[in-house]
């Protein structure tokens, strides 16, 4: 209830205060535009409509500062393209006049005018019939003293009594308050997405651009980094039992005739190290692509991730059928990384992984019960998890104070 007053508080003042704010904006653009256009054959309109534009960019500005707390969410302020350093003044007073942005904050002041109107309308209209409605048994009694003051009973042929007109008064202000948070909030959401839509939007397009971008970069930092240590990987261990296998057999070959026996042990120990690389290259290859993800799933990929885990692993896994290959890929390999940090580092005795579906979202939680302290920083155990994520546009939080626990909630898109 509290929530549900606040909100109608919250849209109420937005569109109440926001009507003179926007009378003020409609009369400047109008005002500025118009004189601007009407004098830019003589050049004084240039100056006039730059003018014009910045108190555009200013009314804007407090609106936009007003838009998050009705729709829920922050908002980024646009980028408005600055003149360049050697310009000459002339180029710097006429700047505005080149940003788009700009542009469509003089338009949203001119089309806003009506909207702010009707939604003002609307609003007050809606309160007042509330308040009047339920207030009508404090002062029915005085307005139905009042010589000539028929109510609405007598207008509707049911009499003169107070207690009639009063019933009904009441009654259309129980409707009023009922409708009131559903109007006010259409209202406020017109307004505010109209707002939106028109100082904002490109704003969310360039970040949304530039979230792309810092994705694809994560990507490739992360690929990179992955074909790095597995090449590290390789380099440390298979290729170095390669080649010491390689020495041995070239040994062996060598002392077939003279030393029989000592063959025999040498070929015994180059068995027991092909078995040895066998096992690291099955390791590595988990590390790419392991089989039972690519056959069977997240679900019983992650149980294999579990048994292994050299501490006790709760798995909770609420998910069915399958995914696409990049957004299973990152949810197995962010919950072999944090394992692993895990055993490493956490000195935890229990470990919980619980992996869950939201709308179109993949909700992965982590936790143990160890010393904490983990962050995705640089050099960290964590430190690709973030980079992994972007490049699917997932979001990574580490919560992790010193003395633990620890948790770890990654969200993968999968709509």
């Amino acid at each position: 209830m509290r929530t549900l007053l606040r909100r109608i508080g919250t849209d109420s003042r937005y569109l109440i205060a926001g009507f003179p704010l926007s009378v003020v904006f409609f009369v400047l653009m109008v005002a500025g535009f118009a004189a601007g256009i009407g004098t830019v054959v003589v050049w004084v309109g240039l100056p006039v409509l730059a003018t014009t534009l910045l108190v555009a960019r200013g009314m804007a500005d407090v609106e936009r500062r007003m838009l998050p707390e009705v729709l829920g969410r922050a908002l980024p302020r646009p980028r408005y393209r600055p003149a360049p350093e050697t310009a000459g003044w002339f180029r710097r007073m006429v700047n505005p006049l080149t940003s788009g942005q700009s542009w469509l904050d003089l338009l949203y002041g001119i089309v806003a005018f009506p909207i702010s109107v009707v939604t003002f309308v609307f609003t007050v209209t809606w309160w007042a019939g509330t308040i009047l409605g339920l207030a009508t048994p404090l002062y029915g009694w005085i307005t139905a003293a009042i010589p000539g003051n028929e109510g609405l009973a007598y207008l509707l042929g049911l009499g003169d009594s107070v207690w009639i007109d009063v019933v009904i008064n009441t009654s259309i202000g129980v409707l009023f308050a009922l409708t009131l948070p559903v109007v006010v909030r259409s209202a406020a959401l017109i307004r505010a997405g109209l707002g939106r839509a028109m100082l904002t939007g490109v704003a969310e397009l360039h970040e949304r651009i530039d979230d792309l971008a810092e994705g694809r970069a994560a990507a490739v930092s992360a690929e990179a980094n992955a074909l790095r240590r597995l090449e590290r990987d390789i380099h440390d261990g298979p290729q170095q039992r390669l080649v010491s296998l390689a020495m041995d057999l070239s040994r062996a070959q060598r002392q077939l005739k003279r030393d029989p026996q000592a063959v025999e042990a040498m070929l015994s120990q180059a068995i027991t190290s092909t078995r040895d690389t066998l096992d690291e290259l099955r390791a590595l290859s988990r590390g790419i692509a392991p089989p039972i993800l690519t056959d069977r799933g997240l679900a019983p990929a992650l149980a294999a991730l579990a048994s292994r885990c050299t501490i006790p692993v709760e798995l909770d896994v609420q998910v069915t059928g399958r995914f696409a290959a990049a957004v299973e890929n990152t949810v197995y390999f962010v919950v072999a990384e944090s394992l692993t940090n895990v055993a490493k580092h956490s000195h935890a005795t229990v470990c919980t992984v619980s992996l869950t579906k939201t709308g179109g979202v993949l909700m992965l939680t982590i936790g143990d019960d160890g010393v904490g302290g983990a962050h995705v920083a640089k050099g960290h155990g964590l430190s690709g998890l973030g980079d992994r994520l972007k490049a699917v546009d997932g979001e990574l939080a580490v919560d992790s104070p010193v003395g633990g626990p620890t948790v770890i909630v990654a969200e993968v898109p999968c709509g």
